[in-house]
């Protein structure tokens, strides 16, 4: 052993004698000396990313092949700023519930989401220099939430540290600036300790450069290190579930629904659409995020929006309904409630979501707006294939207006179709696109053609 473990150990025993009011349940140490002999199986995976879906659904693996393989130890690597809480308190129960015990090593830093992930677990370690709190919520901007906010998270810092024989105080410290401990922290600060204070108030137990000397610290003398190896599927899953990437999908699904209303027809643009919902709902519909209820409401929704457009004139009621379900089967599927429970997800999370899914929707619309009217504009080959470039000049011989439809002004017909106010009417019994000018008119009244412009006549009731 070297200087800095060995005092490191004598550190641990003293405070272990201070803090006797505390002391935890010492699974390690009963699985230790019950086996001396044995040669351990430690199993190590890293949260060394956001506190978002990706660490929740590594996490998962990581417990299930630990389990798989009768791992006696779990050892979490962390370095992080934090995240979601939802997924956070996910992660928390995995551990707090975990038949295997848990060590994290705080390698730098445990902010946040993370101090209540490190508080959770059997034995925390940290490098020199780390530091481990400030678990205040705090929104996109990183303005700190209203007191409503804070609650949950207050309450689930105290209750971890009471289940595990740590100063629950202290713990509400870290989120809650009203708390105020003689000799630990002032009011009106969110408590955050060094390695040291965080050894001398029971919430480290020991100092430690890498993982070895973690295991050294923890008594392990023979044992052997299975890591989590990522599969490339995994690798994939865990890429498309990543905030920026599936808000980038979201992108692709309503700018592409945007270019097929453009242009109708089964085309490219909605082949785009139909991919990025795939890919946006399959994975989160494997880890458990997404289920039928979001996904129902998003095709519900698309198809209120495509009834609004295709057989209701104007945008009303169903069009207004149909982008509210989209938006929210989008959001609702970014959050980790279950099924239309959403008890103990707290609403910050659920407005993440939401926040999420209405900037990508504007951008959506905006950027299909910007390339929509660069391709009609444009020159090149692009342009000139997807558009109609070509001037056609009066000079030339070319008239937008049939000069035959001329005759139509001031005859009477009636209504081939209801118009409301667009539909088809029956004059000289020919058959023609056509608007009225003033309400609907049902299918048989008689009618009066009044104008004619674009391809089409407008009328009015005879």
């Amino acid at each position: 052993m070297n200087w800095k473990i060995v005092s490191g150990i004598l550190f641990g025993a003293l405070m272990g004698i201070a803090l006797s009011g505390f002391a935890r349940e010492d699974r390690i140490s009963r699985m230790i000396e019950d086996n001396p002999e044995k040669d351990f199986l430690i199993y190590k995976y890293d949260i060394k990313e956001p506190i978002a879906a990706p660490a929740q659904r590594r996490t998962k693996m990581a417990f299930q092949e630990a389990d798989s393989l009768n791992a006696d130890v779990i050892l979490i690597h962390m370095n992080t700023y934090g995240g979601q809480v939802d997924l956070a308190d996910s992660i928390r129960t995995r551990i707090m519930q975990s038949r295997i015990p848990v060590i994290v090593f705080v390698d730098n830093n445990a902010a946040s989401a993370g101090a209540l992930l490190s508080i959770a677990s059997d034995r925390i370690y940290m490098r020199p220099g780390a530091n481990i709190g400030a678990a205040t919520v705090v929104d996109q901007t990183g303005e700190v939430v209203p007191d409503k906010f804070q609650s949950y998270m207050r309450s689930m810092m105290r209750s971890t540290a009471e289940a595990k024989d740590r100063d629950p105080d202290i713990a509400q410290a870290m989120v809650d600036p009203s708390i105020e401990i003689d000799g630990v922290i002032e009011e009106g600060k969110v408590l955050t300790f060094t390695t040291s204070e965080a050894m001398r108030w029971g919430f480290c137990e020991g100092m430690a450069e890498n993982v070895d000397e973690v295991l050294e610290l923890a008594g392990f003398e023979n044992y052997s290190i299975v890591e989590q190896q990522l599969t490339t599927i995994d690798r994939i899953i865990y890429f498309l579930i990543s905030p920026v990437v599936s808000g980038i999908l979201i992108m692709l699904i309503l700018g592409g629904i945007y270019f097929e209303l453009q242009t109708p027809g089964i085309g490219f643009p909605i082949l785009v659409a139909l991919a990025a919902a795939l890919l946006y709902f399959s994975p989160l519909y494997l880890e458990g995020l997404a289920t039928h209820w979001e996904i129902i409401i998003f095709v519900l929704g698309l198809a209120l929006l495509a009834v609004e457009i295709f057989a209701i004139p104007g945008f009303g009621v169903a069009g207004i309904l149909g982008v509210v379900l989209m938006i929210s089967g989008l959001a609702f599927a970014m959050v980790g409630n279950q099924g239309p429970d959403f008890t103990g997800v707290p609403m910050s999370e659920v407005g993440r979501a939401f926040l999420i899914v209405i900037i990508a929707f504007f951008l959506s619309l905006s950027s299909s707006f910007y390339l929509g009217a660069k391709i009609i504009t444009s020159r090149g080959k692009l342009g000139d294939t997807l558009s109609l470039n070509t001037v056609q000049e009066r000079t030339a011989g070319y008239t937008s207006t049939d000069v035959r439809m001329s005759d139509l002004l001031g005859k009477t017909g009636v209504a081939y179709t209801i118009l409301r106010p667009s539909g088809k009417v029956e004059v000289d019994d020919d058959i023609y696109d056509a608007t009225a000018l003033t309400g609907y008119i049902d299918k048989g009244e008689e009618v009066k053609v009044v104008k004619y412009e674009t391809s089409q006549v407008f009328v009015v009731k005879a």
